[in-house]
């Protein structure tokens, strides 16, 4: 397939459709403490249909690298009774930023 633009997406709805309803059944059936796993999922997903200049994009974190954090974080935002969470938020964004690189390349984008 031809990429065309210097940043190109080609995921499609079916297989995203999958991913987020397997990723919701995760994280409420564990009831938010599996969500680093559906998070993962979500993120090699778009990882997977994302490139740069041709490249492709590759997620080289996991769930259990996630998961120690998680748990800190979720047991932070049920003390500060969900005012923690404001700081969550960019905290995943850095982990999610910090483990995607291009295919075949060992640094962070």
């Amino acid at each position: 397939m031809a990429r065309d633009g210097r940043f190109t997406f080609d995921g499609g709805a079916g297989t995203y459709f999958g991913t987020a309803i397997l990723g919701i059944l995760i994280t409420v059936f564990t009831l938010g403490i599996c969500y680093p796993f559906a998070l993962v999922l979500r993120e090699r997903w778009r990882a997977k249909h994302s490139f740069i200049d041709g490249q492709q994009l590759e997620f080289t974190g996991s769930g259990f690298g996630l998961f120690g954090l998680w748990i800190k974080w979720f047991l932070l935002i049920i003390i500060t009774v969900g005012i923690y969470s404001f700081w969550v938020g960019p905290r995943i964004y850095k982990w999610k930023w910090e483990h995607t690189t291009l295919v075949g390349s060992s640094t962070a984008i």
